[in-house]
């Protein structure tokens, strides 16, 4: 495929593979663009601003709309992209392509609620005769970087609100995934989107990715990838606009009261969709001790039934991951954990790009599972007297993005809420629970501002105050 700028799908001489990492098969090549891509890209997009600026709502609705009907009528076409490119299973896939419509759709409905409200002036002494209003304005180009785990539904994370708001988008996606962006900005030519709002540049993170985050004509800067990528855009964005999610090691809390079926069959689930390439993936369980060894035998026990393969095949649980090079490091993590003394329940072996599910207990607190995030089909089990000491325990990392608890008491539910360093807390379900609407994101190392479209259209426009002196 073809990159777009200014309206026009671009070839270039040198390319990039696109690999299928189930087998290594090429199954596309895309452009290596390169810093004057880039420019160019930004220079169109100047343009793209002026005009989406001015595009009137209704119009802007239109297209968002539209664009869903075309994804609807290309469902399984969009799902076998994801899924041949990346390492969701067809299944997991389709449920992507399910919530990048619904995505697409919050977005037409919030462009019409950028709303503003009136000002009480006249609350200030002197200010008796004044009355005004705000409104909210777009702010103007935005660069977008997207990753590999969800190569369509985060693409429509940024561009969905991002056109409703009225902006222009130089969108990255992944190196490894960016046939379903391609796609998608496809899509959205159809429905309607004027060109120069929207490009995408295709090519390396370290060949371009300075000169999308440092061009003082791009107002934001919206990234979703790991934590060193994020500390090295902060070093060169300059004075703009950042809204980054960088990931997490969620914990759960596992109560004696709960559900235990439940809480089994949902943690498995968190911990093992999308072979664990998941910011909000289950990485730890907490859970009292009580139950501790019935909720790790059945865990084990409904785990050992997971199928890994080849992630085109129906009734594969679990596919590959996004290449070898990531699939040894787990395992290198993995082996680090069991030399520093952690008790291996099941799993911890790979074959190419196929890491079998795994379970842990007795994790130390020196391992790089404990503490760090794996972006990877690896849990760990702890036993816990007490909820204080699981959310201690939970809260002892640098991250705080999803954390979860299961019990039936609203009591403790609640404490948890309040206790819990994240930005969410999910009960009686795992971490690895989003909606597309809701405000996404967390503390500490997990990011910076919320996503979610609503509040993404929030940091996506700006106010501005209106003032009448009658």
């Amino acid at each position: 495929m073809k990159m777009l700028i200014n309206g026009q799908w671009v070839a270039k001489p040198e390319t990039i593979d696109v690999i299928n990492p189930f087998d290594g098969t090429v199954i596309d090549t895309v452009p290596a663009g390169t810093t004057t891509d880039v420019k160019a890209a930004i220079e169109t997009a100047v343009e793209g601003f002026e005009i989406n600026r001015n595009l009137p709502v209704h119009k802007r609705i239109t297209i968002l709309k539209k664009a869903c009907e075309i994804m609807e009528n290309c469902y399984e076409e969009l799902a076998k992209t994801i899924a041949t490119e990346g390492s969701k299973t067809i299944n997991e896939a389709r449920k992507e392509v399910g919530r990048a419509i619904n995505t697409m759709m919050i977005s037409a409905e919030e462009a019409r609620r950028i709303c503003g409200e009136t000002l009480p002036f006249d609350s200030a002494p002197g200010s008796e005769n004044r009355v005004g209003y705000y409104y909210r304005f777009p702010i103007g180009i935005i660069t977008a970087i997207t990753p590999f785990n969800d190569p369509l539904n985060l693409v429509a994370h940024k561009l969905g609100p991002a056109i409703a708001g009225g902006n222009s988008v130089v969108l990255k996606p992944a190196t490894v995934t960016p046939l379903s962006a391609l796609k998608l900005a496809e899509i959205l030519l159809e429905a309607g989107l004027p060109p120069k709002i929207l490009s995408v540049v295709t090519g390396h993170g370290s060949e371009i990715g300075d000169a999308l985050v440092s061009d003082k004509r791009v107002r934001m800067v919206s990234f979703t990838g790991g934590v060193d990528a994020g500390n090295q855009i902060m070093k060169k964005v300059g004075l703009k606009k950042v809204g980054m999610e960088l990931g997490s090691n969620s914990p759960v809390i596992v109560m004696d009261d709960c559900n235990l079926e439940n809480a089994v069959e949902s943690c498995v689930s968190g911990a093992f969709w999308a072979v664990g390439q998941n910011c909000i993936g289950v990485q730890r369980i907490y859970i009292q001790e009580d139950i501790y060894e019935q909720f790790r035998d059945q865990f084990v026990t409904r785990t050992k039934k997971y199928k890994t393969g080849f992630q085109l095949d129906e009734d594969t649980d679990m596919g590959p991951m996004i290449n070898e090079k990531e699939a040894i490091r787990v395992i290198e993590w993995v082996d680090d954990a069991v030399g520093k003394g952690a008790h291996l329940l099941t799993g911890g072996t790979r074959v190419g790009t196929l890491v079998q599910p795994t379970v842990f207990e007795k994790m130390p607190a020196s391992a790089k599972l404990d503490c760090q995030e794996v972006f990877g089909p690896v849990v760990s089990l702890y036993p816990v007297k007490t909820l204080d000491e699981a959310i201690e325990k939970s809260n002892a990392v640098d991250y705080g993005l999803h954390g979860a608890i299961f019990t039936q008491d609203l009591n403790q539910a609640f404490y948890a809420i309040k206790k819990m360093d994240v930005g969410s807390v999910i009960v009686n379900d795992s971490t690895d629970y989003r909606v597309d609407l809701m405000p996404f994101g967390g503390v500490k190392n997990s990011g910076l501002g919320r996503e979610g479209i609503k509040f993404s259209l929030q940091e996506m426009t700006e106010p501005k105050v209106v003032c009448f002196n009658l």
